[in-house]
């Protein structure tokens, strides 16, 4: 039984002349297509004092990728692409470029929300999936702009779900999906999408000896970033639940050879505060006098602040839980209704 092709024109072409293409090819082609008009090129800038005349200028620093999320301007790329820019512009499929002011950014989760104020009509969005569903060995698709080439389409299949990486501030990501199709410098902050043009995750980073595509490349899933960009876009960063407590860094309790989270204060009236945890403080002489070490929430183990990170944005506020905590060698636990993280 032959396989079945379809005749599509060739762009650039005579008039008349074809070019004869599987149905699974035209399905790729269309799938190109029809997102490419989402898919935006990003500029970084920085400023730069120039050495003799001592004025201060602005020069590129960086590309990257990002897509459009809604009519209302908003863009979404990674938080690595931005960080350290004084500036960026996006420019539209239509290769019109337009200034981006920072609505809200996660370095936790590795995303960051732009504004543009360009028209409705050049702001095409593209339809969400759901990561929870995808499948090892599906096809995806990454589209992006490596090495300042605009809108080059990569394909491959999901090759490993569930993977970890970690983000700019140490935090672990979870459920990330893992992908051999290649996802080059520039690549980043771009679109990932199954084989019905619908976004499934954020292209982030590769894995490589050599800083060239491995095979091994990470995309966030689209269920991380459809509950983090509302967040971004509202409040300006994640809106998690807390405890109202300001963490030490991990090392200051492993010097102690501890593993938990000390804090060096609460928020007043807030809801460690209530609940009667300790922070570190000093005496009148100066000498530290440790705190409360929180070890467990609701029994899961709490080693370091990334685990109270991650454990806490799976929760509600206003939701209580059990904290468990070391008071010098006693035990304790204490009932805690999480606050809104100020």
């Amino acid at each position: 039984m032959g396989t079945s092709c379809l005749f599509a024109p060739t762009e650039g072409q005579p008039t008349g002349v074809t070019t004869q293409l599987k149905q699974d090819e035209l399905a790729t082609v269309n799938l190109f297509r029809n997102a490419a008009p989402s898919v935006v090129y990003i500029t970084t800038l920085t400023r730069q004092r120039d050495f003799f005349s001592f004025n201060v200028q602005e020069i590129e620093s960086g590309t990257g990728t990002g897509f459009i999320w809604d009519n209302q301007g908003h863009v979404i790329t990674n938080y690595h692409v931005l960080e350290n820019a004084s500036r960026a512009e996006v420019t539209l499929n239509d290769q019109t470029t337009w200034d981006a002011v920072v609505v809200g950014s996660a370095a936790e989760k590795d995303l960051v929300v732009l504004k543009i104020d360009a028209p409705k009509s050049l702001l095409e969005s593209l339809p969400l999936g759901r990561s929870e569903s995808l499948q090892v060995g599906q096809s995806v698709y990454a589209i992006g702009n490596p090495f300042g080439l605009d809108h080059t389409l990569t394909t491959g299949v999901v090759s490993a779900l569930g993977r970890a990486i970690t983000s700019r501030d140490g935090t672990p990501i979870e459920d990330v999906i893992q992908t051999d199709a290649a996802i080059n410098p520039g690549n980043s902050g771009g679109p990932l999408l199954d084989s019905a043009g619908r976004l499934i995750g954020v292209n982030t980073l590769i894995y490589s000896l050599s800083g060239g595509s491995a095979g091994i490349g990470f995309a966030i899933p689209v269920d991380t970033v459809s509950w983090v960009v509302p967040d971004l876009i509202e409040y300006g960063r994640i809106n998690r639940p807390a405890l109202g407590i300001y963490p030490l860094p991990d090392d200051f309790a492993r010097r102690n050879n501890l593993r938990g989270v000390m804090f060096s204060r609460v928020d007043p009236g807030g809801a460690a505060d209530r609940a009667g945890l300790r922070p570190l403080t000093r005496s009148r002489r100066g000498r530290l006098v440790p705190g409360d070490l929180i070890i467990a929430i609701d029994e899961e183990s709490v080693d370091s602040r990334a685990d109270l990170t991650l454990i806490l944005e799976k929760r509600e506020i206003g939701e209580e839980v059990v904290v468990t905590y070391l008071r010098g060698q006693e035990r304790l636990e204490a009932r805690v209704v999480l606050q809104r993280n100020r």
